[in-house]
């Protein structure tokens, strides 16, 4: 065994890989070249892979251009995160490794969908663990979005689409983050940030104008385990404004039409944030959100129901968190070893969990979307257990009709749409 396991952390892989990189489509060339960044008065590229030992190499296209079957694929101009250069990383800390850049294109990729509203996103291990908008400003955005999930926040990703505040910087100071993107910063900001050495700290302008990004495509490429690729368009979100949503209608076995009511303006307001966080969530997925804050994200689960079901003990854990951590300054589980041996706080354990049962974990009266259709009504009854008041899917199942049905047979009725498009991310 290595005497210091540690060091692998903190070990800059070299690459070997070349300079540049050429794909040829057709009759079409794409040229791509690799990044590097002076760090430490020296050339670095990326850090390394998913993993220490992984050598990687970050590429931009610089030149050339695709259509394939009426689609064209976006060009050298659209590059964000490919394109940033040393005065874009205002700080280095350890010098970013290939997963903290591929977790701020996928706040990117999410943000891109939701440019009318400050909106803030914390990434982590590739999926949104907290994200929120907010009329009032991008604090107030990333303060509901941290809040989503405390626990998970730890050493993720801030990626949002407004200049950071002083206000934003204070919160992020304040805890433990890998990485902050946004487009510009305001006066101190820097300053306070740079309190946190070891924090990647992105100035991308590209982040302020996402709208230019959302209704164009990339060549999405998939390597195989067996060195084969799967080339696809990407996904594009045809969900852009709350009109876009069908209201969900469908026919029974015996012919009886039926249909759901039409969510409320709020509710599709929720729907369509939630839609919108979708696109970067690893599918089978399910989000609940209310007042444009995700209350709990379930992702990556092989079943539907199974999924809504740990997004709800999620959603339990996370809001009993927060009151012991805002009431007590401990965290859950901090608070669960205390109550074993103190009769004064586990009196308090069984407080907060009463308070969180009370409001089903803040799921009371939230929205859900999932990011394939139902194919049983059973994740449709769990949600509503927990107080779902309105639920948008792609449709399409042939129990669509008992699907509809279990949100009639609510009380109150709970509101279901159609977004007629599936938002599967694997």
């Amino acid at each position: 065994m290595p005497e210091n396991l540690k060091a692998m952390y903190s070990t800059v892989v070299q690459d070997a890989f070349p300079d540049t990189v050429t794909m040829t489509i057709g009759d079409k060339q794409l040229i791509y070249k690799k990044r590097e960044w002076t760090i430490d008065q020296e050339k670095k590229g990326l850090r390394y892979g998913e993993n220490p030992d992984q050598p990687a190499a970050l590429y931009q296209l610089i030149e050339g251009s695709l259509e394939i079957g009426g689609i064209k694929f976006r060009t050298p101009n659209a590059a964000l995160i490919s394109a940033m250069d040393d005065g874009e990383m205002l700080q280095a800390g350890k010098h970013p490794g290939k997963t903290n850049l591929t977790d701020v294109d996928n706040g990117a990729n999410i943000l891109q969908y939701l440019t009318d509203r400050p909106c803030a996103v914390i990434i982590k291990h590739n999926n949104p663990c907290g994200c929120a908008w907010s009329t009032s400003g991008i604090a107030q955005a990333l303060d509901a979005a941290f809040w989503c999930d405390r626990i998970a926040a730890f050493g993720g990703a801030i990626v949002i689409n407004r200049p950071l505040t002083l206000d934003a910087a204070k919160l992020i100071s304040a805890n433990y983050f890998e990485v902050v993107a946004a487009p510009s910063y305001e006066a101190r900001t820097i300053e306070l940030l740079q309190g946190r050495k070891n924090l990647r700290i992105l100035e991308l302008p590209g982040l302020g104008h996402l709208e230019d990004l959302r209704l164009s495509a990339f060549l999405d490429i998939k390597s195989l385990a067996d060195g084969g690729l799967i080339i696809q368009k990407s996904f594009t979100n045809r969900i852009l404004t709350n009109a876009d949503f069908y209201q969900a209608q469908a026919s029974t076995k015996e012919g009886l039409k039926v249909s759901a009511r039409m969510p409320t303006d709020q509710e599709l307001d929720d729907l369509r944030f939630a839609w919108a966080v979708e696109a970067g969530v690893t599918s089978n997925s399910v989000i609940f959100a209310k007042d444009g804050m995700t209350c709990a994200i379930g992702t990556g689960e092989q079943d539907r129901v199974g999924c809504v079901e740990l997004a709800c003990h999620k959603a339990y854990t996370k809001y009993a968190d927060k009151l012991a951590f805002t009431e007590l300054g401990l965290s859950l589980y901090e608070l669960k070893e205390k109550a074993k041996d103190d009769a004064g706080f586990a009196a308090k354990l069984e407080k907060i969990q009463a308070d969180t049962a009370s409001v089903c974990g803040g799921l009371t009266g939230s929205r859900l979307v999932s990011d394939g259709f139902f194919p049983f009504r059973d994740g449709v009854d769990v949600a509503i257990r927990h107080g779902v008041t309105a639920i948008a899917q792609p449709g399409g199942a042939i129990r669509d009709a008992e699907v509809i049905m279990a949100c009639n047979e609510a009380t109150p009725q709970v509101g279901m749409v159609f977004t007629a498009q599936r938002s599967f991310k694997h």
